[in-house]
């Protein structure tokens, strides 16, 4: 991110991440085009790309929202993490072609501009049972859309990392709009107890991994270091840090990640300034914190990326005193150079 840029670097992993993508997609389309055709063999063609679309982006979108979660929960499944982006693109194309043939079908064949007849064939915004949740949908796609479009580390960098954090955390409200979307749909044209079981079993498997996940970070905000002389907070005993790992711990509110390798101990900030990657939960490989999400890294003694990457993190002073770790809470500037403590 901080050298240049390509449209796509394509390399082994992500070929086979996106071969998966493309297969299960596919055989999605396939097995619902099959059930449809067999169980309603009168469904126009129109119909059914828009309920085979439709549905395949409700799927994507629902393991999208689960992914980040389970990873955190699940270390082994973060290589699902690493290109987590391309299936976000993928889902939006699925939900475009939805979108797009709905737009047609509905809208398309009369004098009035179809985006306008949109958003003016049913008035009844004021009503609960007869809401125009066509209006919803659109504004969700218009969500994937902005987030499409920014998902290349172009963008991540020029907007910067915090606003294209929060940019793409509005993938949230694209989810509410998309349930009150098809849950209303489903209701005003074919009520059906099978979509409504799968959006509320969707949403409550969504939830309960949010809320068990933050449980999780819950426990790691309590890890805090306790005061102790001249400013020095005592952490944790140097045997309870893996080799090549780290302990996360609060300190001066932030998240601090304290590795231990090759018999040292470095502190820097928990946040990879690429996504915001846990740092902590990453390990040391060829001498550098990877970080588990993306595979940046930095230099532990230092807070910088290894040459020709510029980015940088904070860096914290250590000390250990009869094998206990302390440390001094305010943080040096990004990329200074720390001596490591040695055991």
């Amino acid at each position: 991110m901080g050298v240049s840029y390509q449209s796509v670097l394509w390399n082994k992993h992500k070929k086979t991440y996106d071969k998966w993508i493309v297969i299960g997609m596919l055989l999605y389309l396939i097995s619902f085009i099959g059930i449809t055709v067999v169980t309603n063999a009168e469904t126009s063609i129109e119909t059914l790309i828009i309920r085979a679309f439709g549905t395949l982006a409700i799927v994507l979108l629902h393991i999208i929202l689960s992914i980040g979660p389970l990873t955190r929960l699940y270390p082994r499944l973060l290589p699902i993490l690493y290109n987590r982006r391309h299936l976000g693109v993928s889902m939006f194309i699925a939900a475009l072609i939805h979108g797009g043939f709905s737009l047609f079908q509905f809208h398309s064949l009369g004098n009035v501009n179809p985006i306008y007849a949109l958003f003016t064939s049913n008035m009844e915004y004021t009503s609960l049972t007869n809401f125009p949740f066509q209006v919803l949908g659109f504004f969700a796609l218009t969500i994937f859309f902005l987030m499409a479009a920014t998902s290349h580390d172009f963008w991540l960098q020029n907007l910067s990392p915090k606003t294209w954090k929060r940019l793409h955390m509005l993938v949230y409200v694209a989810y509410i709009l998309v349930v009150l979307h098809v849950f209303l749909g489903a209701f005003q044209q074919q009520p059906s107890v099978t979509v409504i079981a799968f959006l509320g079993l969707g949403f409550l498997t969504i939830a309960s991994l949010h809320i068990k996940t933050a449980f999780k970070e819950v426990k790691v905000d309590n890890s805090k270091a306790t005061h102790e002389e001249e400013g020095w907070e005592y952490v944790c005993d140097i045997q309870e840090i893996p080799e090549d790992r780290a302990k996360i711990f609060v300190v001066g509110n932030e998240r601090v990640a304290v590795f231990k390798y090759d018999n040292k101990l470095s502190a820097i900030a928990n946040v990879c300034k690429h996504q915001g990657g846990p740092l902590g939960e990453g390990k040391v490989i060829d001498g550098c914190v990877t970080c588990p999400w993306h595979g940046y890294q930095y230099l532990p003694h230092n807070g910088q990326s290894p040459p020709p990457f510029t980015e940088k993190v904070a860096t914290y002073r250590l000390k250990n005193k009869n094998n206990s770790v302390y440390i001094l809470p305010e943080a040096l500037e990004e990329g200074t150079e720390v001596e490591p403590v040695t055991f």
